[in-house]
């Protein structure tokens, strides 16, 4: 993408009503929006999080298929999740917003158990483990995760990392936690939620044209 596209991008994002762009400083200081996405969305629908987001095809396409829901993509890159939030306002769709900041902010930017679900989609493997702590299932991200679940809420993982599929699915039955759903190849495989087959991202098309099998963990941390 061009810098002059990004920073046509970046302009439509400052006058996007549903894109929020708040500073670190910010955030670490006290968001005011943490504890109170209810009276953002003016409802008490559950919240739903989408964390590296890219372009918002998730955020937007759950919001589409559940209008009883909330959903917020979260993305340092506001360029990419540009089409997601413009998408969203053109379909006139009200239950969905964007944040651009770090994901490893994610227990600041919200309350304890104020949200119901969390998707993870495609994120980067890190497999050399000195990035281990980089990676977007690791020790320390699911402790922040575990803070702003609710209690019955879930973690959703869809990659087309067979190693970062096995890696979270060991760590998690090493720490006893609650596996839900593990599916190895979702579109060969029977019994995965609609919403893991009929909704795609980018990113997925070009790895389903390669031929890589698309996995899936739902996990939680009853």
């Amino acid at each position: 993408m061009g810098s002059k596209n990004k920073l046509k991008r970046f302009k439509e994002n400052e006058l996007f009503t549903n894109v929020i762009q708040p500073e670190r400083e910010e955030i670490v200081a006290g968001f005011p929006l943490k504890g109170k996405w209810h009276e953002h969305f003016g409802n008490n629908k559950p919240i739903v999080v989408e964390l590296g987001c890219g372009k918002g095809e998730y955020t937007v396409g759950l919001a589409k298929q559940n209008p009883d829901k909330n959903y917020i993509g979260i993305d340092i890159k506001g360029a990419r999740f540009w089409r997601g939030a413009k998408t969203a306002l053109e379909e006139d769709l009200k239950n969905v917003a964007f944040i651009r900041t770090q994901i490893e902010l994610v227990d600041l930017i919200f309350d304890t158990e104020e949200i119901a679900e969390i998707w993870i989609t495609f994120p980067d493997p890190q497999i050399k483990y000195k990035r281990t702590k980089h990676r977007m299932t690791n020790t320390v991200f699911l402790d922040k995760y575990r803070k702003v679940l609710s209690t019955s809420g879930c973690v959703h993982l869809k990659t087309d990392s067979e190693f970062m599929h096995g890696y979270t699915l060991g760590l998690l039955h090493g720490l006893g936690l609650e596996v839900r759903y593990a599916n190895h190849d979702v579109y060969k495989n029977e019994g995965s939620p609609k919403e893991v087959l009929e909704i795609q991202t980018f990113y997925e098309q070009q790895y389903l044209d390669k031929g890589k099998p698309i996995t899936y963990l739902q996990f939680s941390f009853n």
